[in-house]
Parts: structure tokens; sequence; C-alpha cells
């Protein structure tokens, strides 16, 4: 499948603020966007005015770049999320928290989304005892989320045990089993990404 294989810290450039793509690199001086937050290219310095349109691309790219997806498999989530009940934009944001690879980032089993897709595509967890490796499987409410046995002793998940993260509300972790599960759908409060997604509704709309 197509990826995005450029610099990371070009995305969080692009869209004028911190992405938090690579995890705790980015809360460093290390991080790029420290030294230059202007945009990448020979003009990015230059502020320009956006349109409408240009306010409501912007923040789609930054979450379609947030959540490491594609524009069909976005596109894809919209068109979901307007046949769902209930407002289409938080609709969307739902369906993004509750991608596989987004619930094992939350879990705090990968420093970025883009490392829990790894490890998840790796073949390191199992839904509810049955290995997943489908970084867009959906997981529901009382779904648990577990690190296989065999890769309970490496090095990197027994870090990530012993530094563990604040959970959103709609989570729970059980750290002496490895393992999480859902226990609510997020609402809107619990979603800390910093999207407004009433623009990409109005995007799409058109």
């Amino acid at each position: 499948m197509a990826r995005y294989t450029g610099a990371t810290c070009r995305l969080c450039r692009r869209e004028g603020m911190k992405l938090f793509l690579k995890g705790d690199r980015c809360y460093t001086d290390k991080c790029a966007f420290v030294r230059r937050s202007f945009a990448p290219g020979q003009h990015g310095a230059s502020r320009k005015k956006l349109s409408d349109y240009g306010v409501q691309l912007r923040e789609k790219q930054k979450a379609r770049r947030i959540y490491g997806i594609l524009e069909s498999q976005f596109r894809s989530y919209y068109e979901k999320a307007d046949h769902m009940r209930g407002i289409t934009g938080e609709n969307l944001l739902v369906l993004l928290e509750t991608r596989l690879d987004n619930v094992v980032y939350r879990l705090g089993f990968g420093a970025s989304r883009s490392e829990a897709r790894q490890l998840v595509n790796h073949g390191h967890f199992l839904v509810n005892g049955r290995k997943v490796d489908i970084a867009s499987y959906r997981v529901s409410v009382n779904d648990v989320i577990s690190v296989s046995e065999k890769s309970r002793g490496t090095e990197k998940f027994k870090a990530f045990i012993e530094n563990p993260k604040t959970l959103p509300q709609w989570l729970e972790a059980n750290l002496e089993d490895y393992s999480g599960r859902v226990v609510a759908v997020p609402s809107r409060e619990d979603i800390d990404v910093p999207v407004n997604e009433t623009l990409i509704v109005e995007l799409y709309s058109k």
C-alpha cells in the first residue's frame, strides 16, 4: 500500500504546528519544528492568507497526517461517518480513534501512532485473544487488546509497561497482563487532537 516516505518533520512544518508524529522526540529541543517552524520549500517562510477552501483543506490534511491515513481511506471514513447517527464530524473522529493502531498508541504501547501501526502490522497484538495485524481494524466497547505472549519479553514492551501513559477515559489498562480494554465509545471531550472537524465536514460537503 502506498504511504508517505518523506521526512516526518516536514509534515509538522507544513501544517504550522507540532503534530507529535515522532513521539517523545517532539517534546525535546531536537524537534525540527523548534528550529524551523515555517513551511518547507523556497517560499515557506512567507505567510500567505488562505481562502476558506484553503483553511478547510489544511484542516483535513492535518487530521490525515496525525492519524497517518491515505486520502482514499480518509474519504471512506468520512462517508461512513456521514451515514452514521449523530454529528458527522464527531463520528469521523470516533472512527479514527477506534482504529487498532490508534488504540495501541493510546494505551502506551507505541511512542507514536506510526510506531504503533508498525507493531500491529508485525503481529504483536491480540484482540480478544486472537491475533490481529490490520492497523485499521476497528475495536468495539469491551474489546481487550493485549500484547502477544512471545512479545512480552522484549525490552521495548517492558519499557512501555514501566513508563505507563495517562489514558483517556474510554480506555483502561491492566499493566500486569500487558493489556487494555475499551470501556466506552470516545466522546469529543476525550479526543485531544488539535483538529476542527467542522471544517473537514464543510470541505467534503461541497
